[in-house]
């Protein structure tokens, strides 16, 4: 048995602002689903059909909803805060790790490796602990790789 379709207003002020929206600037994409949701809701036409008509999941189309009864347009449209926790490493850190893998390898290896980097790192301070695993996620968002022959140091 379908759910009765519940009477969804959409004041002049707020239509015109969302249809401006949709309609101008460089906006992202997701943002614009959710506008032409909220239009599409104004028609009449339901969750489910404003959910296929501006491409979301009908959940989604609710919490749309919901969030506009609550906080108008500009809330609606806004991005939820995402799980995961904070960056544990800085700017600065980073930037020490990446530095200290451009060294020269320590004496008796030909190259850095995640592990010896994540090791010297501790042992230098730069940070409390470090898995290599982290430090491969570092270092993979710069040039630099340790385990190349040539890290780009001076004087090889």
């Amino acid at each position: 048995m379908a759910r009765p379709i519940t009477l969804f207003i959409l004041p002049a002020a707020d239509r015109a602002a969302l249809e401006d929206f949709t309609r101008t600037g460089c906006r992202p994409v997701r943002a614009v689903r959710r506008a032409q949701a909220l239009l599409a809701l104004a028609r009449g036409i339901g969750q489910q059909a404003a959910g296929q008509a501006a491409g979301l999941s009908r959940q989604t189309v609710s919490q749309v909803r919901q969030r506009y009864a609550a906080g108008g347009w500009q809330a609606a449209l806004a991005e939820a805060p995402r799980s995961g926790g904070p960056q544990r490493f800085d700017g600065a850190q980073r930037a020490a790790l990446t530095a200290l893998a451009c060294t020269p390898a320590p004496v008796g290896h030909g190259r850095w490796t995640l592990r010896l980097l994540a090791d010297k790192a501790v042992e230098l301070c730069l940070v409390d602990s470090i898995s290599h695993e982290t430090v491969g996620q570092v270092l993979k968002k710069t040039n630099c790789s340790p385990t190349a022959s040539s890290t780009g140091a001076w004087g090889r």
